[in-house]
């Protein structure tokens, strides 16, 4: 297990077409000068070295494996309920999906990946080279089981039963991540301009009906905008026919930024944070044993929170869990003033433009595949392609990259007690909503640890359903 940072790249996946519902993260591919205005992810103030052997001794209450957007959060709230925790990664804190992802508090995501639409049309998506939806055809044999699991979940009474699971799940999370922002000194960040559906032609809009009023349905409010309204909300933009704009949507203008906030509450409140790799977990008589390269810590209980990297720990704890991964991938273009305002999808290229800080970040797309392989040029190529049919005038972008997302066949993540006991929780396979669930998936973990009622919205998520 080479990382643990990071549950979502993107917050939703962008509505990719027919139906297809909504980045850990490698290296920048070409890292050149900080764009002005943005901060990349850096070590919190007086960052733990690598981990040193600890005595057993030294029980904690929580050790959290994990340190992307997921475990920061959780490790923050349970050292403000007054919990001893410690936070474990390998990496620096937020410094993989977390930071890469499109910023968006995507609390309208309540389609998942798998629906009939995409069903119907996965061979012409897993073909088309120019598909927002694209294979690893190296991993494809890794790939079937989760597959054949996903197929199941797009059939039309599990992939309705998931939406409004999901639907449970993010009510109420962008008021959420308000309060978050703001106890980590980073309400600054947080932009509530709402967030863009584009129709390219009037053929799409009305394509979208059906699922604008699915989402309708389960509570999300959303507006269909015309040619005319479009264009005055957002001038920078081609002339487009429509649009839909929840306008309740909130953004992050610097997910790197933001994390490393984070990272700092969780420290400022007590959390000590640890350069380490969790490689196993022991349920002994005074606690859980975790034990890795320099690593040896106990505590009463720990939390599985390491994305796309959580299966082996998954199965440490007794659980055999589908997770696989999602690569996904983003171009930055430095600019003082991006040309538009709030996060854009253009459906049919499914992708995010994000206008963050000092720079237009293009976000998104899916290609199914494993931890170990290259970034596929032809999936960046694709993304700066569809940016420049929108703003012709970007020229070679300033840097690229790609990260993993944590992917449930069923799009609902894992949140719940481990079968062998609840000395170990689960808390990952976030998916396209990682950074939009952050605060509900720490609210529900410090509930479990107390011995609260967590509330209906865990039950479709626990790990038993496997």
């Amino acid at each position: 297990m080479a990382r643990h940072s990071g549950d979502d790249p993107d917050d939703d996946l962008p509505p990719l077409p027919r139906g297809l519902g909504g980045g850990g993260g490698l290296p920048w591919q070409r890292p050149p000068s900080q764009p002005p205005g943005a901060s990349r992810p850096a070590p919190a103030p007086s960052q733990s070295a690598p981990a040193a052997p600890a005595r057993l001794t030294q029980r904690l209450d929580v050790i959290v494996a994990g340190a992307g957007v997921i475990g920061l959060t959780i490790a923050l709230r349970l050292a403000d309920e007054g919990r001893r925790v410690v936070l474990v990664d390998p990496e620096v804190p937020g410094s993989g999906t977390s930071y890469g992802n499109a910023g968006t508090i995507a609390d309208y995501a309540t389609s998942p990946v798998g629906t009939p639409d995409v069903l119907r049309d996965l061979p012409r998506l897993l073909t088309d080279r120019h598909s927002p939806l694209a294979l690893h055809r190296p991993s494809l044999v890794s790939l079937v089981p989760w597959l054949a699991r996903f197929l199941r979940q797009s059939l039309p009474g599990r992939a309705a039963a998931n939406a409004a699971s999901l639907a449970t799940l993010l009510d109420g999370a962008g008021p959420m991540w308000a309060e978050l922002a703001d106890r980590a000194g980073a309400g600054a960040l947080m932009q509530d301009r709402g967030c863009l559906y584009l129709y390219a032609t009037e053929a799409e809009a009305r394509a979208a009906t059906p699922g604008l009023a699915a989402r309708r349905a389960l509570g999300v409010a959303v507006e269909e905008l015309d040619s005319a309204a479009l264009a005055a909300l957002e001038p920078g933009l081609p002339p487009m026919a429509g649009a839909a704009f929840f306008r309740a949507a909130r953004f992050i203008t610097d997910p790197g930024a933001m994390m490393a906030a984070l990272a700092r509450a969780a420290q400022g409140a007590g959390v000590e944070i640890l350069r380490g790799r969790v490689a196993t977990l022991e349920r002994t008589a005074v606690g859980v044993v975790v034990k890795g390269p320099g690593l040896l810590r106990t505590a009463q209980t720990v939390v599985v929170a390491a994305g796309a990297h959580s299966r082996a720990l998954a199965r440490l704890a007794g659980d055999r869990v589908p997770l696989d991964t999602e690569r996904g991938y983003h171009l930055e273009w430095d600019m003082e003033t991006p040309p538009l305002t709030r996060p854009a999808c253009p459906v049919a290229r499914g992708f995010y433009l994000c206008p963050m800080a000092g720079r237009l970040r293009v976000a998104g797309t899916v290609e199914l595949g494993g931890l170990g392989a290259p970034p596929s040029p032809h999936r960046i190529a694709r993304l700066a392609e569809g940016a420049r049919v929108l703003f012709p005038g970007l020229g070679e972008p300033s840097r690229t990259w790609m990260g993993y997302r944590p992917s449930m066949p069923d799009s609902l993540p894992v949140i719940g007690p481990s079968s062998g006991g609840p000395q170990i929780i689960h808390a990952f396979g976030h998916g396209h909503i990682g950074v939009t669930l952050a605060p509900r998936t720490a609210a529900i973990v410090a509930d479990l640890i107390a011995g609260r009622d967590p509330g209906p919205a865990i039950t479709p998520c626990l790990p038993a359903r496997f």
